[in-house]
């Protein structure tokens, strides 16, 4: 397939966050494709793009070749996700680890249902970050593999705080620990687990500010299973203004660590990330997933792909040919 004999990729997408318009930002940079429209529970946004209901957005199946899903992942992309993926070719950034194959199965039913493709957990981890595990484990016969995230802000994670009751506003930066790089780096990372490597600092505005407030916040995030739950969290409250002084930049990064012996040579790869803005990073991802999305569907395919599964030139606005002469 060749971006010569493709149409203009028509886009919309649905959720006006950091996300969504970090998605709209991109999607006009690129060459093959066009933004149609944005879904949104609000009436207005601060957009020149058409904004409409997302109660409606079923009414516009057959003017969309792809819908960007920038949805929260706590509850939005879980609540919301399958509905969409019955009428449109769709992508999401999904980034709950331990329930992405529940996802991957549900969208793939609903996608099929619908005669269309959902590309799910696009973003860099999962996302990239698959990607560099699959391939850097496949070189090792006995590989030692170890992935830190940070230090930055966690969108998903920040989701999830602002969704504890009595958070006014909240973000959640995780923090790796040097001595573990270097441990991984060093292929002496058998014992480092994603709890031991990391720690998530949170920083929170409560909407009642006080000790029974604040405690009971502390609680409920603290003992979140999946997003906080067995890692080391501190909880900090601070003030409106010291959030919007402290706390307004989106930071990220990342490790992917591999390292195994190779018949009497060691060897390691490492696939690093440092990210001036998280959602602005995560949206490239997302919408060059996109793209590929479109071109799967145009082919006839229908349900549910993870980044393992998608070839890496469906991704690119380069022409197939012009990829191998420049990178093969």
């Amino acid at each position: 397939m060749t971006t010569s004999s493709t149409p203009t990729i028509r886009a919309a997408i649905v959720g006006y966050g950091n996300l969504g318009r970090s998605v709209e930002k991109l999607i006009r940079s690129q060459p093959d494709m066009e933004l149609v429209g944005i879904f949104s529970r609000r009436p207005e946004l601060d957009t020149d793009t058409p904004v409409f209901p997302a109660a409606s957005a079923a009414d516009h199946a057959g003017e969309i070749d792809v819908l960007f899903l920038c949805l929260g992942s706590a509850t939005d992309i879980p609540e919301q996700a399958t509905g969409y993926a019955r009428h449109f070719t769709t992508v999401d950034t999904y980034d709950n680890h331990q329930l992405v194959p529940d996802h991957y199965a549900a969208m793939g039913e609903a996608a099929r249902a619908g005669g269309n493709v959902a590309v799910v957990s696009t973003g860099w981890d999962p996302g990239l970050f698959s990607l560099n595990r699959t391939v850097a484990d496949a070189l090792f016969p006995d590989a030692q593999q170890n992935t830190f995230w940070g230090k930055g802000l966690s969108q998903g994670h920040s989701d999830a705080v602002r969704r504890v009751p009595g958070v006014k506003r909240g973000v959640q930066y995780t923090i790796p620990s040097e001595e573990a790089i270097a441990e991984a780096k060093a292929g002496r990372g058998a014992e480092i687990t994603g709890a031991s490597a990391h720690v998530r600092e949170c920083f929170v505005v409560a909407e009642e500010p006080g000790a029974a407030s604040e405690e009971a916040i502390r609680e409920a995030i603290t003992t979140m299973p999946d997003y906080f739950a067995p890692y080391t969290t501190t909880v900090h409250f601070i003030t409106e203004h010291e959030f919007e002084r402290d706390h307004q930049g989106m930071p990220h990064g990342g490790h992917v660590i591999t390292s195994g012996d190779l018949g009497g040579s060691r060897s390691s790869v490492e696939f690093a990330l440092e990210l001036g803005s998280n959602p602005d990073f995560t949206a490239a991802s997302q919408v060059a997933y996109g793209r590929a999305a479109a071109r799967l569907r145009a082919e006839g395919r229908t349900g549910a792909f993870t980044v393992l599964e998608v070839a890496p030139y469906l991704l690119s606005p380069v022409p197939l040919e012009e990829l191998i002469r420049r990178d093969v």
